[in-house]
C-alpha cells in the first residue's frame, strides 16, 4: 500500500506509551526507544494515559509509579480493565518489595528502578510484547493488521472481515436460488410406507402418518401452520403452504454453508458461530423458540460438557498421571506410540465409548507433552502437540466400525435395516468391520509418524518415563484420588449398562454432582471449562436437528444419489458412493443424524438394484466414523481441541487448521483403506450370506 505520494508505506512500528510526569526523563527516554525503532506515544499523567490505551492501543505501557493525581497502581488498575492483554513495566523512584508485592497483584509485567538502563528497558520490551502475544491468546483477543486493504480483508484468526462478508453472500445467495423441481416433490409427495417411497430418507419417517408429506409433518412440528375455528366451534389445524418449508430448506443449507465455512478459517470465534447458527434458526423460523434451545441441549452436548468438568476433577487431583502411567504402559518410543498404542486404542474404541476414552487419554497425553518439553528444556513444540493429539483423536474416531457397540450410529443403521429384516448379528458386524480397525489405525499412526518425526524438536519421545516422573512427585494416592477414581469406575459401568436408558450425558452429571459432594469438584472448577466448546457442539446438534426436520438432509442425500452415475448404482459402486457421501456429510451432522438421513436411502436402492443391503448399510455406518475434518463431526474432536491448549501462556497448541489440513488428509487415506481392504479385500474373501 503507498501514500499519497505513491511512495511506499513503512511498516508499523512497535507502539509504546511512556507515562511519566518528569518532562525532562520522558523527552530523553522517548528519543533514546525512538532512535531503537519504536513508536513513542507520551503523556505525563494517568488519565491522559487511559485515554491513549483506550484510543491508540500500545503494546506495552511503561508507567510511572509515583505521579500527582492519579498515581502508577491506580492508572494500571484502569489500563488492564481497558487492555488486559497490554504488558506494563513499573517504573519507580521509590521502589520498595511491598511496592513490588502490591504492583504484581495486579499483572505488571515487570518492576523496574528509575533511571533504569536503556539496554535493560529495551530488552524487557521485547519481552513484554511476546508476553502480549500469550496474553492476547488467554483473553482470546483477535489483531487485525491494518496495513494494506489486503490485510484488512484476510484479517487475522477471529476476526476475517472478508471472509465473513463472503458469508453473508453466499447464505444470501442459497435463499435465493431457484426452487429444483426435485425439492418440490420431496417436500409434498405423500408418504406411502413402500421401500421405493421418495422420502424414505426422511429422518422422522417412521412418525408421521400415511398419506402425510415432509411439508405436513413439519409444518406441525416448528408450528408453521395455523389453527382455524370451524362452523361446529371445533378447531381445526391448517398445514402451511409448502413454500414456507422450501424456503427453510434454503436457509438451514445457507446455515450449513456459512457454519462450516466460518468454522473451518475461523472467520469469527467458535462459540460465536456456534451463537449465530441459533441466531439464524430463530429468526428464520426454522423451529419455535422453544424448539431451537431443545436442538442445542442434546444428550451429547450435556456429555461433552460432563467430561470436561470431569477431567478438571481428575487432573486437580493428580489421578491423571496414575491413569497416563496405565495406558501409555509401552509408549517409551515414538514408533511404539504410533504403531502399538494407537492400535489397542481403536480396538478398544470398537467396544467402549471412544469419547470417553478420549476425555481419559488427552489430559494424560497433555501432561506428557508438558513434561517433554519441559525436560528438552523448550518452551514448546507445536508440531509434538498437533501430532500426538490428532494421532490419538483420529485413532479414536476409526473405532466405530468395529462393533455395533462403538455408537449410537451402528445402532441407527441396525434399525434400518431391521425394518427390511435383514440386521446382522453382533457377531457378523465385527466379521465384516473389526478387521477395518486396526489396519486403519496402522496407517494413521504411520501418516504421523513418517510426518512429524523429523519435524518435532523432542526427539527422545518417553511419555511413559514423563507420566511416570509426575507420579513420583505426587507420591502416594491421596483421599481425592481414591474418591475420584470410585466415581470414574461407577461412571464408566454405569455408561456401559445403562447409557441406553439415561444416554451418555446423564451419568456424567450424577458423577459430577457426586465429586462436589465429597468435597472434589467445586463449582468454580466446572465454571473453568471451555464454555465455546460446549456451545459449538450444541449448536452442531441443532444443526443436524434442522437439516434433518426441514428435509433439507433429506434434499441434499437425494442429490448426491441422483447424480451417481449407473456404475455406481449397485453392487461396491454403490457402497463405494454411499461411503464417500456418508464420510463427507459426517463431518457437518452427528454421526447418527448423517445415518439416518442417508441409510433409508441408500438400503432401499441396495435391495431394488440386486445389491446385498449389507454392503451399503455397513458401508454408511462405517464412513459414518470418519469425521475427523471439522470440529463438529464427534465429540472427540470437540474434547481434543478445547484440552489441547498450552497451560502456560495459554495458546491453542492445535487448531481448526490443524484439524481440517490432517483430518482431510486422514480422511482420503480412510477412504482408500475401506474401498481397497475391505470392499475389494476382505469382504470379498468373507462374501455375503443369502437374503
Amino acid at each position: 500500500m503507498t501514500n499519497g505520494n505513491g511512495l511506499k508505506r513503512p511498516k508499523r512500528l512497535p507502539r509504546i506509551l511512556l507515562v511519566d510526569d518528569e518532562d525532562h526523563f520522558r523527552e530523553a527516554m522517548k528519543k533514546q526507544l525512538s532512535v531503537r525503532g519504536y513508536y513513542v506515544l507520551d503523556v505525563k499523567n494517568g488519565f491522559e494515559a487511559i485515554k491513549v490505551v483506550r484510543h491508540k492501543n500500545p503494546e506495552v505501557v511503561i508507567l510511572d509509579q509515583k505521579m500527582p493525581v492519579m498515581d502508577g497502581i491506580q492508572a494500571l488498575q484502569e489500563i488492564k480493565k481497558v487492555r488486559p492483554e497490554v504488558q506494563v513495566i513499573m517504573l519507580t523512584g521509590h521502589g520498595s518489595t511491598d511496592d513490588a508485592t502490591e504492583t504484581g497483584k495486579l499483572d505488571v509485567f515487570k518492576y523496574m528502578e528509575k533511571p533504569c538502563g536503556i539496554e535493560e528497558l529495551v530488552k524487557n520490551i521485547k519481552d513484554a510484547r511476546q508476553a502480549r502475544i500469550h496474553a492476547m491468546a488467554r483473553h482470546e483477543i483477535t489483531e487485525v493488521k491494518r496495513h494494506s486493504l489486503k490485510h484488512w480483508f484476510v484479517g487475522a484468526h477471529n476476526a476475517r472481515p472478508g471472509l465473513i462478508m463472503l458469508g453473508a453472500l453466499l447464505f444470501a445467495l442459497i435463499l435465493m436460488m431457484p426452487t429444483s423441481d426435485r425439492l418440490k416433490t420431496l417436500v409434498t409427495a405423500p408418504k406411502t410406507g413402500q421401500t421405493s417411497d421418495a422420502i424414505a430418507g426422511y429422518a422422522y419417517y417412521q412418525k408421521m402418518k400415511s398419506g402425510e408429506s415432509v411439508s405436513d409433518y413439519y409444518s406441525q412440528k416448528a408450528k408453521l401452520g395455523e389453527t382455524i375455528r370451524n362452523e361446529n366451534g371445533g378447531i381445526n389445524y391448517k398445514v402451511a403452504d409448502p413454500g414456507k418449508t422450501v424456503f427453510r430448506v434454503k436457509v438451514m443449507i445457507g446455515v450449513l454453508v456459512i457454519a462450516g465455512l466460518f468454522w473451518a478459517t475461523g472467520a469469527i470465534p467458535i462459540g460465536m458461530t456456534a451463537l449465530l447458527v441459533g441466531v439464524l434458526m430463530y429468526f428464520f423460523g426454522v423451529l419455535p423458540p422453544n424448539g431451537v434451545a431443545k436442538a442445542f441441549l442434546k444428550d451429547a452436548v450435556i456429555f461433552i460438557f460432563g467430561v470436561l468438568a470431569i477431567s478438571s476433577a481428575v487432573m486437580k487431583t493428580g489421578l491423571d498421571r496414575r491413569i497416563g502411567a496405565l495406558l501409555l504402559g509401552t509408549s517409551n518410543k515414538l514408533w511404539k506410540f504410533a504403531f502399538i498404542f494407537c492400535p489397542m486404542l481403536a480396538v478398544t474404541a470398537s467396544f467402549l465409548s471412544e469419547h470417553a476414552l478420549i476425555a481419559f487419554i488427552i489430559p494424560v497425553l497433555m501432561m506428557a507433552y508438558m513434561g517433554v518439553v519441559r525436560t528438552a528444556g523448550l518452551r514448546k513444540d507445536r508440531n509434538l502437540a498437533v501430532m500426538m493429539i490428532l494421532m490419538v483423536c483420529f485413532t479414536a474416531n476409526i473405532g466405530g466400525p468395529g462393533s455395533p457397540a462403538a455408537g449410537g450410529r451402528n445402532a441407527v443403521m441396525l434399525g434400518i435395516m431391521s425394518d427390511y429384516g435383514i440386521a446382522p448379528s453382533f457377531g457378523q458386524w465385527m466379521q465384516y468391520g473389526l478387521p477395518f480397525v486396526p489396519v486403519m489405525a496402522l496407517v494413521i499412526g504411520a501418516y504421523f509418524f513418517f510426518r512429524f518425526r523429523n519435524k518435532i524438536k523432542v526427539k527422545d519421545l518417553n511419555l511413559l518415563a514423563e507420566v511416570k516422573k509426575e507420579t513420583d512427585k505426587i507420591g502416594k494416592m491421596t483421599r481425592d484420588e481414591y474418591k475420584t477414581a470410585a466415581v470414574l469406575v461407577v461412571l464408566v459401568v454405569l455408561w456401559s449398562t445403562v447409557s441406553s436408558r439415561f444416554g451418555m450425558g446423564g451419568p456424567v452429571i450424577l458423577a459430577i454432582v457426586a465429586l462436589n459432594i465429597l468435597g472434589v469438584l467445586r463449582w468454580r472448577d466446572v465454571n473453568e471449562i471451555h464454555w465455546d466448546v460446549v456451545l459449538l457442539y450444541a449448536s452442531a446438534c441443532a444443526m443436524g436437528t434442522g437439516l434433518a426436520v426441514t428435509g433439507a438432509a433429506l434434499w441434499v442425500a437425494d442429490s448426491f444419489i441422483g447424480i451417481l452415475p449407473d456404475v455406481l448404482r449397485s453392487g461396491t459402486g454403490l457402497a463405494f458412493a454411499s461411503s464417500l457421501f456418508t464420510g463427507i456429510m459426517t463431518n457437518f451432522m452427528s454421526d447418527g443424524a448423517t445415518v439416518a438421513a442417508i441409510g433409508p436411502i441408500t438400503v432401499p436402492m441396495a435391495t431394488l438394484s440386486g445389491t446385498h443391503p449389507w454392503m451399503t448399510g455397513l458401508a454408511t455406518a462405517f464412513a459414518s466414523s470418519f469425521a475427523h475434518v471439522m470440529i463438529i463431526g464427534t465429540p472427540n474432536n470437540a474434547i481434543a481441541y478445547s484440552m489441547a491448549r498450552d497451560p502456560v501462556t495459554g495458546e491453542q497448541l492445535v487448531t481448526m487448521k490443524d484439524f481440517f489440513i490432517h483430518g482431510s488428509i486422514v480422511l482420503l487415506l480412510s477412504f482408500l483403506v475401506l474401498w481397497g481392504w475391505a470392499f475389494w479385500g476382505y469382504w470379498k474373501w468373507v462374501g455375503f450370506p443369502a437374503v
